[in-house]
């Protein structure tokens, strides 16, 4: 079991619930002030997407992330910045006529996708390790191998730890072989995203599976979306690894009652202490995923 454990907060997302709970963030001040707030709860990194404040639809514009990320630097909270480096994978197909993109795709390159890290240097950025069938309908997530192999590179040239998110057993499959090809930078840094449709579902004995996978040394983290949320929290803690909660996963504790980031990170912490295990801080998360010290 883990014993020191980092609680990662997911403030916003992309997905589209804006209009399903107020307490979604949506513009830079709200999306920083959220953040704020879950590092007071308890969390040691803070995960942030952006969004278009007129519409609340995902953006990956360099100054909304670039507003969040400068508010929570200058605030009076210590917390780990962890910014997406996932949109702009966005494939849509008609499935009558699939040799053309549909409506709302939004497809550029790995390196491309990284423009806000570029300018910004977070401590942490993800990788998204596989393309995935995202859901109903005809979106499909894209991220190759040798996308993935370029921006892993850029990623390492820039001194930011990339989180590899791994949505299914053979995205752990890559995320290993980025180890053993030494595009990964010691410690490597893993996120389990489980019960996405259509990607690992979330069942405790397939999480187990995973974390057996998982190479000596390599810092890892899951979580799962919506009711399963909390659950697992404890499954991640009993297996050796850290987790992650917030409004991109999940709106509720307990059926009806919409909460906020802040009472997400207290719930799980609740719950991590209750197990024996300790949260940790963002020092003690810096240390262990060998992060720069704060500026």
């Amino acid at each position: 079991m883990n014993r020191k454990v980092i609680i990662t907060c997911a403030l916003t997302g992309a997905g589209d619930t804006v209009g399903r709970s107020e307490h979604v963030p949506v513009t830079p001040e709200q999306i920083a002030e959220s953040g704020i707030e879950a590092a007071r709860a308890g969390a040691a990194i803070v995960h942030v997407h952006v969004r278009d404040p007129r519409t609340g639809d995902g953006s990956r514009e360099v100054a909304l992330y670039r507003e969040v990320v400068e508010r929570l630097r200058d605030s009076d909270v210590d917390v780990v910045i962890n910014t997406t480096a996932g949109m702009g994978g966005d494939l849509y197909l008609n499935p009558e006529d699939p040799s053309g993109f549909a409506e709302g795709t939004d497809l550029i390159s790995g390196v491309d996708r990284l423009a806000h890290v570029e300018e910004l240097l977070p401590d942490i950025c993800t990788l998204d390790c596989g393309s995935l069938n995202f859901g109903e309908g005809s979106l499909v997530y894209v991220s190759t191998p040798d996308m993935l192999r370029v921006g892993a590179k850029r990623i390492q040239e820039l001194g930011v730890r990339p989180e590899l998110e791994i949505f299914d057993t053979g995205h752990l499959w890559f995320a290993n072989k980025l180890i053993d090809e030494g595009l990964i930078d010691p410690p490597g840094m893993y996120q389990l995203c489980m019960g996405i449709p259509y990607g690992a579902p979330p069942e405790p004995a397939l999480l187990a599976a995973m974390a057996a996978q998982i190479p000596a040394g390599v810092v890892w983290a899951s979580f799962a979306i919506g009711r399963m949320q909390m659950p697992w929290v404890a499954q991640s803690v009993l297996l050796g690894g850290h987790v992650r909660v917030g409004l991109e996963d999940n709106l509720y504790l307990g059926r009806g009652n919409k909460v906020t980031n802040a009472q997400l990170v207290a719930n799980a912490a609740t719950i991590i202490t209750a197990m024996g295990s300790e949260v940790a801080t963002p020092d003690e998360a810096r240390e262990t995923l060998a992060l720069r010290p704060r500026g």
